[in-house]
Parts: C-alpha cells; structure tokens; sequence
C-alpha cells in the first residue's frame, strides 16, 4: 500500500527563511488527504506538483492562524476551478463559522458539497473511515483546542504463495476465501492447510500528527508504536521555559517522546523563526533518537510502500 507524506510547510508562527507554516499532503493508495493548511499551501502544492483537485478531505489540528490561514483561498480556488465533488473538512467547531463569514461576505456559493464535521479535543474519536485506513483525534495539550491525527493502515489479507497456488491449480474462485484464511479442499478431497498457501500480511503502519502541544504524556499511549511519528519541535531545550509558557515542545522532548512510545521514525517541525538553520534542532533530537529527520519542505517521507 502507498503511504507517505509530502511537507509543504514545517514553520511556526509565521513564514520565515523560505519555511512555510504548516502544512502536509498524505498519499494514500493514491488519495491525497491534507493536514493543516497554513498560509502559502496552494502555492507549495504547485511547486511541488500536488494537485489540489485530487485533495478529497482536510484536517484542521486548531485555529492558529499557522494552521489554516491558507484553507479559505484553497477552498475558494477549488471553487473557481470548477470542483463539483464534496470536500470533507475536519477541525475545530468555529472554523466552520470562519469559512461562511468570508463566503457571506465575499458573496461566494460553493460549487461543491463542503461536509464539515467538528473535532472534539476532550477526547479521542475515530472520525474517519474507508477501506485503507482509520483517522482518530489526538487531544493535545496547547493555548486553545488542539488535536493531532492518527492515521492508522488496516489489516490486509494474506497474501497467496503463487508457486504453490499454481503447482495444486487452485481455481481463481476460490482466492478470496484463501486470503481470508479458509483452508483449501482440493477436488480429491486433500485439505490444504491456509499457511500452506498463504503468507501472513505486513503489519498495517500508523502515521501520528502531533501538532502544537506542551510535552505530555496523556497522549503517549495513542501514540504508541508509529511507524511515522510526526512531532512539534519549536524550539531547543534551551528555551525549555519559552516552550511550557507558549505550551510548544523542544527538539529534545520530541525525541523523548518518540522514545517513550516505540515510535519507529520521527520527524520534527513546526520551527520558531528565530532559527535560521535547522541542524542544531536535529542533532540535539538525534541525542536522544537517533532516527529523526527534520521536516523539511517539498520532501516526502514513506511510511508504507
């Protein structure tokens, strides 16, 4: 299965040294599905040649303006190109309110469908579903409400041995079932044992969004096992007094939480803007975990393939 992520944005309050503030384009089986929409967000997706009309669902993490100043002109773009499929929008219940005061004012009719559903940052939910993958809120811990997102592969079927498969002639009718772990009962009446046939499927892989939050452990278990975990990093932890008065996470407390919840991978972003470069964030981080990667903007990361 696809399963990757493109950054298009890894600034923080404000757009600084060709950083964009937030905002990332996940590939999955060949859908797009964006996360936070900062300012800028249509202009990196042409740079990095991301059609925007393949975007079916946008996640809104909370209603800094670093987050989702850029959704209104996205929408209204998709609007003037002539979309006509429903757009599904997730985030906190006054962006709705945000989205029809510029429209009433800006007398705009949506050509298309927007279906809104408000997140609840009290508490997990699942409130996405299809046939790849599950998405879930993750209640952080920031100045306003604030949610991260899990997006969490599903199970496959086993996959069939094709030499094996050949050698007995199994019919064509009979692979689903197969796949589903049934045993294979041949014309002649020998049984076929299903690990015969068939080998187990990957483990499904977990992509986590931990968008602003203060460091702490009420999400760890969430979290827990990500194959790719992506995690504010603000600052260094030398401004750790800076990082718990504006509720953001160092570069060191983002490798700790990786560390403390088996993530696999970790990727750091959101950087305050009085970093010019980035390398000293990374190593501080790599101190602690040593398989970090900076989100760096028009780079796509894989978490499945």
């Amino acid at each position: 299965m696809k399963f990757e992520v493109t950054i298009l944005g890894s600034s923080s309050a404000t757009p600084i040294y060709n950083r964009n503030p937030t905002a990332q384009v996940l590939n999955i089986n060949e859908h797009l599905y964006m996360i936070d929409c900062g300012e800028g967000s249509q202009q990196q997706m042409m740079r990095f040649d991301i059609k925007a009309s393949r975007i079916d669902c946008i996640f809104i993490s909370h209603l800094h303006g670093d987050h989702y100043l850029g959704l209104v002109g996205l929408l209204s773009s998709l609007h003037l190109n002539g979309r006509k499929k429903p757009m599904n929008l997730f985030g906190p219940a006054p962006l709705i309110e945000i989205i029809e005061m510029q429209l009433k004012y800006s007398e705009t009719t949506l050509q298309y469908p927007l279906v809104f559903k408000a997140t609840n940052a009290e508490k997990p939910e699942q409130i996405f579903e299809n046939y790849d993958f599950t998405v879930e809120t993750i209640p952080l811990l920031h100045r306003i409400a604030c949610t991260g997102f899990i997006f969490r592969g599903k199970k496959r079927t086993r996959k069939l041995v094709k030499e094996r498969i050949d050698e007995l002639q199994v019919p064509v009718a009979y692979f689903s079932a197969i796949k589903a772990g049934r045993d294979y009962t041949a014309p002649d009446g020998t049984v076929y044992a299903n690990e015969s046939l068939t080998i187990p499927p990957p483990e499904p892989k977990t992509y986590a969004y931990c968008s602003d939050t203060l460091f702490s452990a009420h999400y760890f278990d969430q979290i827990k096992g990500a194959t790719l975990l992506y995690h504010e990093a603000t600052f260094m932890n030398d401004m750790l007094e800076r990082a718990r008065d504006t509720y953001h996470t160092t570069a060191l407390q983002a490798a700790d939480v990786a560390v403390q919840t088996g993530a696999e991978r970790l990727l750091i972003g959101h950087f305050s803007a009085r970093y010019k470069t980035l390398n000293d964030l990374l190593d501080e981080a790599r101190t602690v975990f040593p398989d970090t990667e900076l989100a760096i903007e028009g780079k796509t990361f894989i978490i499945d393939e």
